[in-house]
């Protein structure tokens, strides 16, 4: 291993304020997550009908999400933020204060508030090609995917100590005073926009970006990721109320967190000179899957097996990042990671409604074996997706995009 891509990244100028506000302007959002779910768990006395609000919530961004991705794109990312993050926390204040006989209003409420979570994600990876150059931006996309881990530690384990100590009411409204201060310092942190009228690339329409060869499988094996995750997410929920605990919740995130925390900063040192196959990290997601499904007979053992699994994520997404981001012209960046954003949470929406069925028919291990599951069939999808070459980051933005359809 080796770390000048970490000293050339703390070099650059603007790169640790855009990295360190684009997580804090995320935290909320993974913050109530917890208290959601125990919310809607709460006022409804099931497990399937948090699903059904967390598949809500995920429509929601899944619409949306494009929509502000091609607006940032066109307008500039500072306006669309700030509007976006202002609305998200008004509407978690409305959820926070929904009454207790109007649960049936909750998924409603988990909509709007799904479609207004600001593009944080879908700018800040558009940025990066922007802000640095060369193999550096092989290791910020790794530091990237890395450093979100933190906030699947801090995010749900801070959610999951309001429900304990207080109640998840106190979770919601806590994300939703963190949101708009967080935002609104992302926002000025943004690189100035492209000046189109000096720029050669010609704008894809959606059908041309999203019908591409090898954009489109990263696309769907995102959206298929991301269904795994939210389903292994309702399941541990549902395994630290099955348990009696639910602090228990927030520590498994935690952990899970931590596992891939560690795998993506040993992805970020590698030199890089060895060609990457991104389907092959893909295997590794599957396999860490398939072993939580026999160690959730203890909470420690299942604790292990989370975080031997979480050795395989950030790498693997932070993979997945750097090849979307090579093969996109850089006019539409943004909308493309907006589409990926909105393929995750059509993902997540129909994820956390099957484990929510799977836990209440099946019990609670068989969640990590419908991800596995879905892991396997998006290792098949990214085996036509090309390697990336030792020499690849060095090319300029755009020199891969010789096949468009």
């Amino acid at each position: 291993m080796e770390f000048s891509g970490y000293r050339e990244l703390w070099r650059t100028h603007g790169v640790m304020a855009l990295l360190v506000s684009s997580l804090l302007a995320r935290l909320p959002v993974l913050a109530t997550m917890v208290p959601i779910a125990f919310l809607a768990k709460d006022l409804s006395g099931s497990f399937r009908w948090a699903g059904v609000v967390a598949g809500a919530y995920s429509v929601g961004m899944a619409i949306a999400g494009p929509l502000w991705s091609r607006a940032a794109d066109r307008r500039g990312p500072r306006g669309v933020l700030l509007l976006t993050g202002i609305t998200w926390s008004v509407a978690q204040l409305g959820i926070a204060l929904l009454p207790a006989g109007w649960s049936r209003l909750m998924p409603l409420a988990a909509l709007i508030s799904g479609a207004f979570v600001p593009p944080v994600m879908q700018t800040l990876r558009a940025a990066w090609p922007r802000v640095v150059k060369g193999p550096a931006l092989r290791t910020a996309y790794a530091v990237d995917a890395t450093a979100q881990e933190l906030l699947f530690i801090v995010g749900p384990m801070l959610g999951a100590t309001a429900v304990s100590v207080a109640s998840p009411r106190l979770g919601v409204l806590l994300a939703a005073s963190m949101s708009a201060l967080f935002i609104w310092w992302y926002a000025l942190r943004q690189p100035k926009p492209l000046h189109r009228d000096h720029h050669g690339e010609v704008r894809l329409t959606a059908r041309q970006l999203l019908w591409h060869r090898y954009r489109l499988p990263l696309i769907l094996s995102f959206g298929l990721w991301v269904m795994a995750f939210n389903g292994i997410s309702l399941g541990i929920v549902a395994f630290a109320d099955e348990h009696g605990e639910r602090l228990i919740a927030g520590i498994f995130e935690a952990v899970w967190a931590f596992g891939s925390l560690v795998g993506g900063a040993v992805a970020g040192a590698l030199p890089g000179r060895r060609t990457s196959y991104l389907w092959r990290r893909a295997a590794l997601v599957t396999a860490g899957m398939l072993l939580c499904v026999f160690a959730t007979w203890s909470p420690v053992s299942l604790g292990i097996a989370l975080t031997l699994s979480g050795l395989t994520l950030a790498p693997a997404i932070g993979a997945l990042y750097e090849r979307l981001g090579a093969l996109t012209p850089d006019t539409v960046r943004t909308e493309v990671f907006g589409w990926m954003g909105s393929a995750a949470m059509g993902g997540a929406a129909i994820g956390a409604a099957v484990s929510g069925a799977v836990i209440e028919s099946f019990g609670v291990r068989y969640v990590w074996l419908v991800a596995a599951v879905l892991a396997g069939v998006s290792m098949v999808l990214l085996l036509r997706v090309p390697a990336q070459s030792p020499t690849e980051s060095a090319l300029p933005a755009g020199s891969l995009l010789g096949e468009t359809a």
